[in-house]
């Protein structure tokens, strides 16, 4: 009897073991585009996000604003800490046609404010990013403008001596 019980516990135990394969598998199969590809199953949300981020990296052209369009969809859907931090992490995305910092500050905003939030320190980190990179851009513009004037000037400068006569 005890043989018999320890054999049905034993296949009891492999079944059990069996089923969690696959359902891990069908887990896997019903995941986020970015983590198929990774074959690595997130343990947090940030880390999905990551994720999300070095997948974001590697698409095309074509499939970057097919995958903007849906984080949107799923922000206009679930206004979760998550899906707002996917939207603003696509839009920080440099040489995009949807780049738009403004907005991505927007969106993080309540999630950086928010010392609770599971997404806080991933928030505080893109708002900096992306403050700082506003910050560059805007002294770069600058510098840009200093440029444009001392070319002006340089090229008046070397108008006014073509125009004026040598002296002997």
């Amino acid at each position: 009897m005890r043989r018999a019980f320890a054999l049905v516990c034993a296949v009891l135990a492999g079944v059990a073991l069996g089923g969690c394969g696959a359902l891990r598998s069908f887990e896997s199969a019903g995941a986020e585009p970015w983590v198929r590809t990774s074959g690595v199953m997130p343990v947090s949300d940030a880390e999905s996000l990551l994720m999300y981020f070095s997948y974001l990296k590697k698409l095309p052209a074509a499939e970057l604003a097919r995958e903007h369009d849906t984080a949107r969809q799923a922000f206009t859907r679930s206004r979760s800490d998550f899906s707002r931090v996917r939207l603003a992490l696509a839009l920080s995305l440099p040489n995009t046609g949807f780049h738009d910092e403004s907005r991505a500050l927007d969106l993080l905003e309540p999630v950086a404010k928010n010392r609770n939030a599971a997404l806080y320190d991933l928030a505080i980190l893109l708002s900096a990013y992306l403050q700082e990179q506003r910050r560059r851009e805007a002294s770069a513009q600058g510098l840009q403008r200093k440029l444009d004037a001392l070319k002006s000037l340089e090229k008046t400068l070397i108008e006014r001596d073509r125009g004026a006569t040598p002296r002997k």
